[in-house]
């Protein structure tokens, strides 16, 4: 017996809208960043990063604060609120640094690498049990010769792009 294209269409129909309504079906809310969020929370609040560092550079906390709040709602449907959201941030920048590594046999340094920590402190009001308070720490090497003054902003920039990654990933994607 051979099926017309009208009836094998007819019979694969209600199957594909199966799979559908179950692939859309799940315990939380699920993002394509694969991020998992309790389907209770709505709003995110990332406090203002104060910086702490014994180094301090003007800009970073308004720029990583910013980033920081770029990524939660560019990747989630969270909306932002001031304070108190379902899912909350805080902390502030504990260290800004540029060391010398790289040296070579002449005692100069080839490359030099600013690194940058944030403390944060997360909390999941629907599931504490994934709260956290930890550091995250990222860094970039550049040539010696490089006008740090020149590069900084375009530095600073990757590695706040990094942090915030890092701090969303461990905040909603749990790894």
């Amino acid at each position: 017996m051979e099926l017309s294209k009208k009836s094998f269409a007819f019979l694969w129909q209600p199957l594909l809208l199966v799979m559908l309504v179950m692939g859309l079906s799940s315990c939380g809310v699920y993002s394509f960043t694969g991020a998992s969020i309790p389907p209770e929370a709505k709003t995110v609040s990332v406090q203002y990063f104060s910086n702490h560092a014994l180094l301090v550079e003007p800009t970073l906390s308004p720029i990583f604060t910013d980033a920081l709040r770029d990524k939660f709602t560019g990747q989630t449907n969270l909306a932002m609120q001031e304070r108190n959201g379902d899912l909350a941030m805080e902390g502030s920048i504990v260290e800004y640094k540029t060391t010398p590594v790289a040296i070579q046999g002449d005692q100069t340094s080839a490359l030099n690498r600013l690194t940058i920590t944030i403390e944060v402190r997360f909390t999941n009001k629907y599931e504490p049990e994934k709260d956290f308070d930890t550091k995250f720490t990222q860094f970039i090497d550049y040539p010696s010769g490089t006008d740090y003054n020149a590069a900084k902003t375009d530095l600073i920039d990757q590695i706040t792009e990094m942090l915030a990654d890092d701090i969303f990933n461990k905040a909603v994607i749990n790894w």
